[in-house]
């Protein structure tokens, strides 16, 4: 399933300038989703996250993947108009800045769900390179 920006608004609840994914290129619903980011000049973060060399923030980058597990864990419909807040973040590397004029693709997939609870295997990537990865645990409300 592929989604663009208002359909991506449709299941989550995250609006600019937090919307941190501009379209899913893939999503099994409860099981993975693939999203993403064309960082840019104008995102709301460059004028202050070092201003001559714009990088974007480390924790922006982990929730970006958060929103693109958001979205896998979301689209179930069970889960329909609920939201999913951080209940964990661990094991969390980043290997690579992402800087404007980059496209940033996450990945995110649900490793195990126990009631509202979900565990997801996170990564993120500026091409082939490695920008970010880590654990992240979502508690759906």
């Amino acid at each position: 399933m592929k989604l663009d920006r208002e359909a991506i608004k449709a299941i989550i609840p995250h609006r600019d300038p937090f919307l941190l994914v501009d379209r899913i290129d893939d999503c099994e619903p409860g099981v993975s989703a693939v999203g993403e980011l064309d960082v840019t000049d104008a995102a709301f973060w460059v004028p202050g996250h070092f201003p001559a060399y714009a990088v974007m923030p480390g924790v922006l980058v982990v929730e970006a993947c958060a929103q693109v597990g958001a979205v896998a864990l979301l689209s179930l419909e069970e889960n329909r108009g609920r939201i999913a807040l951080f209940a964990g973040i661990d094991k969390v590397r980043f290997k690579r800045q992402v800087r404007p004029g980059e496209v940033l693709r996450m990945s995110c997939t649900i490793t195990k769900r126990r009631g509202p609870i979900g565990f997801g295997d996170a990564k993120a990537y500026v091409g082939d390179q490695l920008a970010c990865s880590g654990e992240l645990m979502f508690a759906i409300q």
